[in-house]
């Protein structure tokens, strides 16, 4: 059974256990340092489809496919699939896995979906009311540049604040077992807005957000950064995890030697031409399903608090000057099911 810790934070007693899981990308991705960890890269971005949001759907698709066979499951092994992207009415899951009979919960959290979704997957399990879930997450550079920013043929100058919306995608499933990485405990957290109106500047408006989550985790739980290999964010960039970790010294929390953020991993900063880095659903999400876990599974990553950071805003809420508002979901994940809180 799950247990309320403090005010926000809930405990997975039973611990679900991450069977399978998946990653798919396309070609900047294949020349980052995440490239021999993920499944499969592709270099059309439009992975054979007529349009960016049809690949965007097909990437969902074959993440799915790819953990269900790692697994050695079918689709009616799944009880629940928790989906969502970066698209107007996640058209990218409603097509990508409309053809798979499994019931659909969609989701909308922009970059903080992936954690979104496998902190609900997770306490399914742990309910009771679901014997395996799956979480996918995709995200396509092209097709979120057109509805969020510019039409690629327009040209639009990127500042150095702004990130790449990572073209990719993927995916978990959930079940009881004892297949390490495990998830351990879930903190959703609440929407914040500290004003920020610039959308070339996704990370210093989620900062904020990632920094009240974590404070919150960890007040909850009454831990620190000592017991934790990793905290990894996703995405703030190399601008956002530089305000992140000044609002936790803040709070009296030193993160430098352990954070990571998944906006700074999936591409090398330095020569690849993504300014403060990557960005979007996909990103934290093919971090995660690949290097990540495959790192816990192998023993060479203990406890991780995986941080999903996402800015609310839309297309129509900047045009007419209103703030970002973001949010910060977290979830612990594990290579043993015993809690130390």
């Amino acid at each position: 059974m799950a247990t309320r810790i403090g005010k926000f934070t809930v405990k997975l007693d039973s611990a679900p256990s991450v069977l399978s899981y998946g990653a798919v990308a396309s070609k900047k991705e294949s020349q980052g340092p995440m490239a021999p960890y993920i499944d499969l890269l592709c270099d059309d971005p439009y992975f054979g489809q007529k349009t960016w949001e049809l690949a965007e759907s097909r990437m969902q698709e074959t993440v799915l496919r790819a953990a269900l066979e790692k697994a050695g499951l079918s689709a009616g092994d799944l009880s629940y699939v928790f989906a969502g992207d970066l698209l107007n009415q996640c058209i990218g899951s409603h097509y990508g896995l409309r053809e798979f009979g499994i019931p659909f919960v969609g989701l909308y959290g922009a970059c903080s979906t992936m954690a979104e979704g496998l902190g609900l997957a997770a306490m399914m399990v742990e309910g009771g009311l679901a014997e395996r879930t799956a979480a996918v997450t995709s995200s396509h550079f092209c097709a979120a540049e057109r509805q969020f920013r510019f039409p690629l043929a327009y040209g639009g100058q990127r500042p150095p604040t702004s990130q790449w919306t990572a073209t990719g995608a993927g995916g978990v499933i959930l079940g009881k077992g004892d297949s390490p990485p495990f998830v351990r405990a879930v903190t959703f957290g609440c929407i914040e807005d500290m004003g920020v109106k610039d959308i070339s500047n996704m990370g210093g408006a989620m900062a904020p957000a990632a920094a009240q989550t974590l404070s919150r985790f960890f007040s909850d739980t009454l831990t620190g950064e000592s017991s934790y290999d990793m905290i990894l964010t996703g995405d703030l960039g190399s601008v956002g995890s530089s305000l992140f970790l000044q609002l936790m010294e803040q709070d009296g929390y030193k993160l430098r030697k352990k954070h990571s953020d998944c906006g700074t991993m999936l591409y090398d900063i330095k020569t690849q031409g993504v300014d403060a880095g990557g960005s979007g659903c996909g990103c934290s999400a093919v971090v995660l399903c690949s290097y990540i876990l495959q790192s816990m599974r192998e023993g060479k990553l203990g406890d991780v608090l995986f941080i999903g950071t996402g800015a609310l805003m839309s297309t129509v809420s900047t045009q007419q000057g209103q703030s970002i508002p973001a949010v910060a979901h977290l979830v612990h994940l594990s290579p043993t099911a015993g809690l130390r809180f």
